[in-house]
């Protein structure tokens, strides 16, 4: 649904062989692609708590399947363990036995040296056994404490959703008893007028509070939505740019500044790394609006990706 919303909206900007291309860049706020961008501060930490539980997921899994291949082996380990025990109390019996026969029949010392021989050997085969089941047990202890998820970690985790669910009701309560600022008190043609001036004095930070305000009041909101993308443009934060982009280009997608917007759009698709579809929208630009200067800087830009 989302890729046939997004040809729609550039149906009447790109050119008919370019409408096929998939404009994925403009998949800002989308928590489910492997680098998400263009996030709200809400988003942001319900993406940092989301890789934090993925990693206790997966090393709880981990563990789980560690735990099991431990309890095989140390099955195993028992009924060594076991054995060595039936060996030695038959060389106690033994032991005793021979013994008592020295004692009773008075065999050979030569005779009895043998057989106490033969039962020093067995044992000394036996505690050696011992030992090497003593080293496994201590060797799968230590991959028990390696993978183990601890209590310090499982809180840590626990903490942060506290801190994320604090920060959700925060938001709500700011929302639901909003203050009424200097700017509520102002016209939004006033508004407009400021957002404008600070931008041309690039003083964006006052600029984007002003222009914010226009977006809330669903003033002008293509505009608005390009001027704040301009800004992050300009500020070199290439991924907003591109979300307020295609939020303006949704809206209204014949306005004059489209040059710009689709040019700008392209640059910051290159600079993140997506030149696939920085391409596209370059082609977009040179067949949309040919003669441009926006148009001539498209060229230079995609024989450079060339």
């Amino acid at each position: 649904m989302n890729r046939i919303f997004l040809v729609a909206i550039f149906a009447a900007i790109l050119p008919f062989n370019l409408i096929s291309a998939e404009p994925s860049a403009f998949g800002a706020g989308n928590l489910e692609t492997s680098k998400p961008y263009g996030l709200t501060s809400s988003e942001k930490v319900i993406l940092q708590n989301k890789n934090k539980l993925k990693k206790v997921v997966v090393k709880s899994n981990n563990q789980a399947n560690e735990v099991d291949s431990l309890r095989e082996r140390i099955d195993g380990l028992q009924t060594i363990i076991e054995g060595l025990s039936r060996k030695s109390q038959v060389n106690k019996l033994k032991l005793k036995d021979l013994d008592k026969k020295n004692t009773d029949e008075q065999i050979s010392s030569n005779e009895y040296e043998r057989r106490l021989s033969e039962i020093s050997q067995a044992n000394a085969l036996e505690i050696k056994d011992l030992k090497l089941a003593v080293v496994e047990l201590t060797a799968l202890l230590n991959i028990v404490n390696s993978t183990y998820v601890t209590k310090d970690e499982f809180n840590t985790l626990v903490s942060d959703f506290n801190k994320f669910k604090e920060l959700v009701s925060k938001e709500l309560k700011k929302n639901s008893k909003p203050k009424i600022s200097k700017l509520e008190k102002m016209s939004n043609a006033e508004v407009a007028k400021l957002a404008k001036v600070n931008y041309d004095k690039k003083y964006y930070t006052k600029s984007i509070k002003y222009y914010n305000q226009l977006i809330k009041k669903n003033y002008k909101p293509a505009r608005s939505h390009y001027m704040m993308g301009e800004i992050k443009y300009y500020r070199k934060n290439y991924a907003d740019a591109i979300a307020y982009f295609k939020k303006s280009a949704s809206l209204y997608s014949k306005a004059s500044y489209m040059p710009v917007l689709m040019l700008h759009t392209a640059i910051s698709m290159d600079k993140t790394g997506d030149n696939k579809n920085a391409q596209s929208f370059y082609k977009g630009v040179i067949a949309k609006f040919p003669g441009s200067k926006e148009a001539k800087m498209a060229k230079n830009n995609l024989n450079k990706i060339k």
